[in-house]
């Protein structure tokens, strides 16, 4: 696991580009603190550079970049690749000679001896930089699932890349703001790839690979596998094959050479994999949170799972106090705006101190087994879309907060649905809080992103949302950057491409369950957890930020707030009518950033 940057140019001395790069991994170093390199070719073309967070093979043989013993390819890598054993032995017989155990080595020599056919047999979460010497093309890839990120800016014949867009701004290379973020920000409480706050500094989309050749011109190709259309009607193939994938993919995502765990939060999804992962290692160590606040303590659902398991629990109670000390550790670590990710970055500091380099997390379950409300929203939904827009437009011009996302409904778009489902505020009120013109902020939200058509509003629609908009920019972006700001590695086996693949083929009515939500997988697994861990009302991973961010003097300061509009908005919040991630939201357009 690292981070890593590079360039892609002719314009500059070798001196000057391992430079800039080594710019770029100064900003970096929080998410690779084991060991560093950098890389210039011979011509100054390519220059890469990484920032190790050392996993697997923490010996000095794990350096990067990396090259073949030919020298015929060059990678810089962060992730994981957890087949990498049988691509291995694959490649053994067909004669690749390997000379460190490291998985980074695996994916060079997949990619002699398999082309970027390569690309699609690696199972894992992955983003990295590959070299060929021979023909002088250079390829960014990025997994299928956009667990690890990957952003590149490219003019002129010119590309750079990074895990992180602070590095780009660092050393220089983008720093012009994209001015469209804030709308973004207030409409989805995220900034939706592949945009970044940076202009002309692009996410590469999941399951891609871009190829720059010799003469700087770069191609961007999808990689992704085709997923068989015929579905899974019989509940127990189903099952079965929910069964055995999940506890391949957890076993797998268990090999390290450091010390590794579990993020234990009490519901069902962290729990599960607790189980799972203890049964696979024994001795496990988890990594569990509290609040005083009597309505979010989780503890007793924790202690049921505790009580089944062997190993070491690190138990931290988390206190309003902690939250209002850190906010500025916690803004600076974003890397862009965002309103989630607080408990990321908690649990993941407690992680790094408890001794961790890497562990397991739940995210994935709820998009791939519809646990999120918005999966029986969706029905309602239908029935709305087929009222006439004028009445969605004469409903959001009442001066009510709750009815102004109604004019979401009045637009015939994708996007819109979704932000009706999940967005912070509508059109009207973003216009008001950026000073824009109200089609302004429709074209940044309507003309820039394009979504699938859909037509259904089922559950599969509501899954496609979940997994692509929400958890893919969201969950998984502040996943990544806040752990990797504690030096700490997440891995997500939900998110296993071989699960994944056999979920989609499940039939709709026997994937998506009600009574209780995502009962295939609990019964997937055949009564491993507790009855009482499923049998609640859905809580999630959630801090009291109502109430915290209420009493945060920096966020409730007024006079930071520019426009009456802004102003209301911070007034309602302070008593009571506003929720919390509204208030967040606007403090970063307009209060810290």
């Amino acid at each position: 696991m690292c981070r890593i940057a590079g360039l892609v140019t002719n314009r500059l001395q070798a001196e000057q580009a391992k430079a800039t790069v080594g710019t770029m991994c100064d900003a970096l170093q929080h998410g690779g603190p084991d060991d560093a390199g950098i890389y210039c070719s011979d011509d100054a073309r390519v220059t890469f550079g990484n920032r190790r967070l050392a996993i697997i093979d923490l010996s000095g043989a794990g350096h990067q970049p990396m090259a073949d013993n030919s020298r015929k390819a060059w990678i810089t890598f962060n992730g994981e690749i957890y087949n990498y054993r049988e691509l291995k032995a694959d490649l053994q017989k067909l004669g690749a000679v390997f000379t460190t155990g490291t998985d980074t080595e695996v994916i060079i020599q997949a990619y002699l001896y398999w082309g970027t056919g390569s690309f699609s047999k690696l199972r894992g979460m992955f983003a990295f930089a590959l070299y060929d010497v021979a023909g002088g093309d250079v390829y960014l890839v990025r997994d299928t699932t956009g667990i690890k990120p990957l952003y590149y800016y490219a003019e002129d014949g010119r590309i750079a890349f990074a895990s992180e867009i602070r590095a780009l701004k660092a050393a220089g290379i983008a720093t012009a703001p994209d001015n469209r973020w804030p709308v973004w920000l207030l409409a989805f409480g995220h900034i939706p790839e592949p945009y970044t706050t940076l202009k002309n500094v692009l996410s590469l989309p999941p399951g891609h690979f871009l190829c720059c050749d010799k003469r700087g011109v770069h191609t961007l190709t999808s990689y992704r596998q085709t997923t068989p259309e015929n579905y899974i009607t019989d509940a127990r193939t189903a099952r079965e094959g929910i069964s055995r994938h999940l506890k391949k993919a957890v076993k797998r995502q268990l090999i390290a050479d450091a010390p590794i765990g579990v993020f234990l939060s009490g519901g069902i999804d962290s729990s599960l994999l607790t189980l799972l992962a203890n049964h696979e290692r024994g001795q496990l160590k988890t990594v569990s949170i509290y609040f005083n606040e009597a309505e979010y303590d989780e503890r007793k659902y924790q202690n049921a799972v505790l009580d089944k398991i062997s190993g070491d629990n690190f138990t931290h109670l988390v206190k309003q106090a902690d939250f209002g000390a850190n906010l500025p550790c916690i803004l600076n670590a974003m890397d862009m705006p965002t309103t989630d990710g607080i408990n990321s970055w908690f649990i993941s500091k407690y992680a790094h101190e408890d001794g961790l380099k890497t562990v397991l997390s739940g995210i994935g379950a709820d998009e791939l087994f519809g646990g999120y409300p918005s999966f029986n929203r969706m029905a309602y939904l239908r029935y709305l879309k087929m009222l006439p827009a004028s009445v969605f437009r004469a409903a959001a011009k009442l001066n009510k907060d709750n009815y102004r996302k109604l004019a979401y409904l009045a637009i015939n778009d994708p996007v819109a649905d979704y932000l009706f489902l999940r967005g912070l505020f509508a059109p009207l009120d973003i216009a008001k809080l950026t000073g824009m013109h109200e089609a302004g902020v429709n074209s940044i939200l309507f003309d820039t992103l394009k979504l699938p058509e859909f037509e259904t509003y089922d559950k599969l629609q509501a899954a496609w949302f979940e997994t692509n908009l929400y958890m893919q920019n969201q969950l998984l972006h502040d996943t990544d950057v806040m752990s990797m700001c504690h030096g700490l590695e997440v891995r997500v086996p939900y998110l296993d491409e071989d699960l994944q693949q056999h979920v989609s083929q499940i039939k709709p009515s026997v994937r998506f369950q009600k009574h209780p939500a995502k009962k295939i997988l609990i019964d997937s697994l055949g009564g491993l957890i507790p009855k009482m861990i499923w049998n609640r009302p859905k809580m999630g991973f959630t801090f009291p930020l109502q109430q915290w961010m209420k009493d945060t003097a920096q966020i409730n300061d007024i006079s930071i707030y520019k426009g009456e509009a802004a102003k209301s908005v911070i007034h309602k919040f302070g008593k009571g009518q506003m929720h919390w991630s509204r208030a967040y939201a606007l403090y970063q357009v307009q209060g810290h950033v």
